[in-house]
C-alpha cells in the first residue's frame, strides 16, 4: 500500500490519554511563567570541539555519536544555542501511548474466571472454547511502555529483564516501575501464563519478557529515551544470541529521525519491530509513528463485534489511504495487519485486572502472535516472521469496518493474522 506521509495532530492520535491526575507545584507553575522549564533538546554539529563544549555546559542525557546527543534546556537556553552557527538544535518529539479510553473501562481486584482467556485470545487463536495458551519458548518480547509490574503473579515467572531509559545516561537495571498500568496491561496481552492456573492467559506465555520502562507515569515519553531503548534491544538480540520482538503501543503524529534510525538499527540486528496504528480513525492518513514505519508492523484494532462474517475493524483505530488497497505492498503510513483492540482484558499494574480499548491493546496481540510463529520456527529471520504475519492475514481477510474490504486494505491491511 503505497502513500505518501501525513501529519495530523498529536491529539487525535490518542483520542484520549490515560493520564493519573498531576499536581503542579508553585514553583514548576512559576518556572514554566518565566521560561525556565526544561525541555529535551537534540544538539549536532561538524565540529567536535564546539559540540564537547555544548555537552560541558548542559551535560548529556544520550548521547547517539554521528546523529548528536540530547540534553534538557529552557527556552532562553534553546533560543540562545539556536543563533550559534556552527550547532544545530532542534526539540525532541514526545510519544504517548495509544489508548482509545482516558481510563480504563473496568478494574477487578480479582480474576473473573470467564476471563481467564479473554476474546481477544479466544479471536486470535481461532477457537471460542480454549481455556490456556500455549507458545513462544525462546523468544523474547521487549515491552517499551510505562513500566511493568514485574510482581503481578500472571507476569512474574515471565520477566527476564527489567530496565528504566527514563533517568539519565544510560539505563537503570532491575527498575521498572509501572505507575500508570499501561504497560503492565499490554505485557498481559502478549505473554500473561495464568499464574497459578487461575489468572489470565496472554497469546505466548512461554516468551520471555523484556520489560523497558521507556515512557513516564503520566503516559508520556521523549523519543531520544525511546530510540536508546530500541538500539539496546538490538544490541541484546546479538550479544545473547537471541530472537527478539519489540512491541511498542506508543506513537506520535510526527516521525522522530532518532526513532526512525533505532528502528532501522534494531531490524538490521534481526529484531522484529511491532507497533500501534493509531486512534485517529477513521480517517486517511493516520497512521501514527513509529507505526508507520518501513521496519515496523503497524497493527489495527479489531472490536468484538461480526459483521459480513468477519471481526470489524474499530472506528477509532487509524486508517492509511484508499487509493492503495489491492497492492499487497508495505510502505511507509500502511496498515500492517489487524488483531483484538476493542474491550481487551488484560493485567493490570496494582495486581489485579482491567479492560482497556485502543491499538496499543492490538499490537501486543501481533507481538505475541509473532513470538508463538517464532517459536516454532525458530530458524527464521525476523524478514520471514514478519511474511508469515503477512500470510496469516491475507488467509483471515477482514471485511466489516469503515474502509474495510476485500484483499489488502487501508483499514485492517492484510486481515487478522491468527494463530490458526
Amino acid at each position: 500500500m503505497k502513500r505518501s506521509g501525513k501529519i495530523f495532530t498529536t491529539a487525535m492520535l490518542a483520542v484520549t490519554l490515560m493520564m493519573p491526575a498531576m499536581g503542579v507545584s508553585a514553583n514548576e507553575g512559576n518556572a514554566e511563567a518565566n521560561g525556565n522549564e526544561k525541555f529535551r533538546v537534540l544538539v549536532d554539529s561538524g565540529n567536535q570541539k564546539n559540540l564537547n563544549n555544548v555537552k560541558e555546559q548542559y551535560g548529556v542525557q544520550w548521547d547517539f555519536a554521528s546523529e548528536g546527543f540530547t540534553t534538557d534546556m529552557n527556552e532562553k537556553q534553546f533560543n540562545a544555542l539556536q543563533k550559534n552557527k556552527n550547532i544545530t538544535v532542534e526539540k525532541v518529539p514526545e510519544l504517548e501511548i495509544a489508548t482509545a479510553t482516558d481510563q480504563p473501562e473496568a478494574k477487578y481486584a480479582a480474576m473473573a474466571a470467564s476471563q481467564s482467556t479473554p476474546w481477544g485470545i479466544k479471536a486470535i487463536y481461532n477457537n471460542s472454547s480454549i481455556t490456556k495458551t500455549s507458545g513462544g519458548s525462546g523468544i523474547n518480547i521487549a515491552v517499551l511502555d510505562t513500566g511493568v509490574n514485574t510482581n503481578h503473579p500472571d507476569l512474574r515467572n515471565n520477566v527476564e529483564q527489567c530496565k528504566d531509559f527514563t533517568v539519565g545516561t544510560t539505563y537503570t537495571n532491575n527498575s521498572c516501575t509501572d505507575r500508570q498500568g499501561h504497560g503492565t496491561h499490554v505485557a498481559g496481552s502478549a505473554l500473561a501464563d495464568g499464574g497459578t492456573g487461575s489468572g489470565v492467559y496472554g497469546v505466548a506465555p512461554d516468551a520471555d519478557l523484556w520489560a523497558y520502562k521507556v515512557l513516564g507515569d503520566d503516559g508520556s515519553g521523549y523519543a531520544d529515551d525511546i530510540a536508546a531503548a530500541i538500539r539496546h534491544a538490538g544490541d541484546q538480540a546479538s550479544a545473547l544470541g537471541t530472537k527478539v520482538v519489540i512491541n511498542m503501543s506508543l506513537g506520535s503524529s510526527g516521525e522522530s529521525s532518532l526513532i526512525t534510525n533505532a528502528v532501522n538499527y534494531a531490524y538490521n540486528k534481526g529484531v522484529l519491530v511491532i507497533a500501534a496504528a493509531g486512534n485517529s480513525g477513521p480517517y486517511q492518513g493516520s497512521i501514527g509513528y513509529p507505526g508507520a514505519l518501513v521496519n515496523a508492523v503497524a497493527v489495527a484494532a479489531l472490536e468484538n463485534t461480526v459483521q459480513n462474517g468477519t471481526y470489524r475493524v474499530a472506528d477509532f483505530s487509524s486508517r492509511g489511504y484508499s487509493r492503495t488497497d489491492g497492492d499487497y505492498v508495505i510502505q511507509k503510513g500502511d496498515v500492517e495487519i489487524s488483531a483484538p483492540g476493542a474491550a481487551i482484558y488484560s493485567t493490570w499494574y496494582d495486581g489485579g485486572y482491567a479492560t482497556i480499548s485502543g491499538t496499543s491493546m492490538a499490537s501486543p496481540h501481533a507481538a505475541g502472535l509473532a513470538a508463538k510463529i517464532w517459536a516454532q520456527y525458530p530458524s527464521a529471520s525476523n524478514v520471514d516472521v514478519r511474511g508469515e504475519l503477512q500470510y496469516r492475514g491475507y488467509e483471515n481477510d477482514i471485511l466489516s469496518g469503515y474502509g474495510a474490504g476485500y484483499g489488502d486494505d487501508y483499514a485492517s491491511g492484510f486481515g487478522f493474522a491468527t494463530v490458526q
